[in-house]
């Protein structure tokens, strides 16, 4: 084993969503140094810089840890595909590009679980701090952060058809799902600036890297924190066969997201003491939290065909890809620079809920999110899914073996509201897509298929169709000091140490209602104010949606 007596500021594990955007404001001042340890190597493949070949990366084990859950019993013993990016900017450099902040009422939810200083009004400006939006700024929404986002050309009918449609069934349109009101349908930003992807390694890490106080060290696998006594002074990490040490002067933090960030903590030391003991891991601090609290959302493609050639199937075959790529190759434009999932919609399954748990993409075409499959027809689908699962898993060590891949179970559906919800997610899509809007368009019911109608029917193509959306969050959750759950306070520090920080999605209390992009960066943003000890930016007074009638009307 070699050793070095190298030291920084702070040193970041991880340089995806969160440690790019840490990475560029810890170092923003010229004189604080940090180093940045990432397993995974460079994002300047084509592949992940164009936005509609978002598939490929996910796909490719050079950029993707390629974890599978453990048989998910609820789900006929399925094991469940947990891509997580292995690759400067993480999973942002290989996700779907989509830019959905959740609703105001998931923050205001975050702060009575304990998450004191994460209301709405606390988070947004951190929201608008991080964004540079394609369309100009207001009260919601930043324009000149980092983070480019835009709207996609909203080109295809389809997107018209559905709008209508939803419009027609009785729900209202939004002018913007991350602004004053999410409930509703309407356009969806994507995380796309001039044709490209906006990765937090291009918005955050790539401009950082050129300041001489910061330093980024590839295919780097950390393998624990260095404490000494309760003080966390180092990593130790592989790179290239060696085992070196990196001490930090100020501060560790760890942004490896929801699955290597609990892995991690426990390697070190820190965790259920039982768990720890079982594996041989001397105990730092028994933090009974750790890996718990497990949290995704899940959903299914409700498949349409459709009787008019408008669909992006023309442009599935080999000629018609090169042409897409070679335009944007050229001009950073066409079907190449979108993801297109260009509209979306956010509704309650039912009368009662307060707040949006139901979320839709709509993409006209029929495939799967990760492109394994193609239906052989015209189709568009709506990606379907309820947003407040009851269902908890955890991420738990298979051994000590910081190689070795843990043990992730979601224990999907394991609640019976679960099983409500989905059966409304199919009852009213179904009905969305029997408006009028569809006439022209609408062809057979491809999937779940016209006789699944019954319960039993709906429950069972449940078990054996619907993916995870791939938002793993919530296994090192924030919470106040008298719940014994919580693994990090309110400014992030891991409780019982000293000068250690958890920053990603695994902080989150609860999951929350949308992708998990825009709310992790947030996250990040706020964070770096918490570790700079600078004044966090002043409370937000922008008002939030709701719907008037949502006690006793479902729309």
């Amino acid at each position: 084993m070699s050793s070095t007596q190298e030291e920084f500021d702070y040193v970041i594990v991880g340089a995806g969503s969160a440690g790019c955007v840490l990475a560029h404001r810890l170092t923003e001042d010229g004189r604080s140094t940090a180093l940045v340890l990432e397993y995974g190597g460079s994002d300047r493949s084509i592949f992940i810089q164009m936005p509609s070949a978002l598939a490929i990366p996910m796909n490719r084990t050079e950029y993707n840890w390629f974890y599978h859950t453990e048989p998910e019993p609820h789900l006929g013993g399925r094991q469940m595909h947990t891509p997580r990016g292995k690759v400067l900017g993480g999973s942002s450099s290989i996700n779907g590009l989509v830019y959905i902040r959740g609703n105001a009422q998931d923050f205001e939810r975050w702060e009575a679980e304990g998450a004191r200083g994460w209301g709405y009004r606390n988070v947004l400006p951190y929201f608008r701090r991080a964004e540079r939006r394609q369309e100009g700024g207001d009260r919601y929404r930043g324009d000149s952060g980092p983070l480019g986002t835009c709207y996609g050309t909203v080109g295809n009918p389809l997107h018209a058809a559905w709008l209508a449609a939803a419009r027609e069934a009785g729900y209202p349109l939004t002018p913007d799902v991350n602004g004053y009101q999410q409930e509703g349908f309407g356009r969806m930003d994507m995380t796309v600036e001039d044709g490209v992807r906006a990765s937090a390694a291009n918005a955050y890490l790539r401009p950082a890297m050129r300041r001489p106080n910061l330093e980024v060290r590839t295919r780097s696998r950390a393998t624990a924190i260095l404490f000494d006594g309760r003080r966390a002074v180092g990593v130790s990490y592989q790179r290239g066969g060696d085992t070196t040490s990196v001490r930090a002067r100020r501060e560790v933090l760890i942004c490896g997201g929801a699955i290597n960030s609990p892995q991690l903590l426990k390697l070190s030391g820190l965790g259920p003491a039982a768990e720890l003991a079982a594996n041989g891991i001397p105990v730092v601090q028994d933090l009974p939290g750790v890996g718990e609290n497990l949290q995704d959302h899940l959903e299914f493609y409700f498949q349409m065909a459709c009787r008019e050639p408008i669909t992006l199937y023309s442009a599935m075959n080999p000629l018609a890809k090169l042409g897409i790529g070679l335009r944007w190759m050229l001009f950073k434009n066409g079907l190449g620079a979108t993801n297109h999932f260009e509209t979306c919609g956010f509704i309650r399954s039912r009368a009662g809920v307060r707040f949006p748990d139901i979320q839709y993409h709509f993409l006209p075409m029929a495939v799967s999110y990760d492109g394994s499959s193609l239906a052989n027809e015209h189709g568009f689908q709506a990606h379907v899914g309820p947003m407040h699962s009851k269902s908890r898993g955890y991420v738990r060590l298979a051994s000590a073996d910081p190689a070795a891949k843990p043990v992730i179970r979601f224990n999907y559906m394991s609640h019976p509201d679960d099983w409500a919800e989905m059966r409304a997610c199919v009852r009213l899509t179904r009905e969305l897509f029997s408006q009028p809007a569809f006439a022209r368009y609408r062809g057979r019911e491809i999937q779940p298929g016209a006789e699944c109608v019954a319960d039993a029917a709906i429950d069972e193509f449940i078990r054996q169709k619907v993916e995870s959306a791939y938002h793993p969050s919530c296994t090192c959750k924030m919470g106040a000091a008298d719940d014994p759950s919580a693994v990090v306070d309110a400014e992030a520090r891991v409780r019982g140490v000293e000068n250690l920080r958890v920053v990603d999605s695994s902080i989150m209390p609860s999951i929350t209602n949308g992708n998990l992009n825009a709310p992790t960066i947030m996250i990040a943003e706020k964070a770096a104010d918490h570790i700079l000890g600078r004044p966090l930016l002043p409370a937000a007074d922008a008002p939030y949606y709701e719907a008037p009638n949502w006690q006793a009307s479902q729309r």
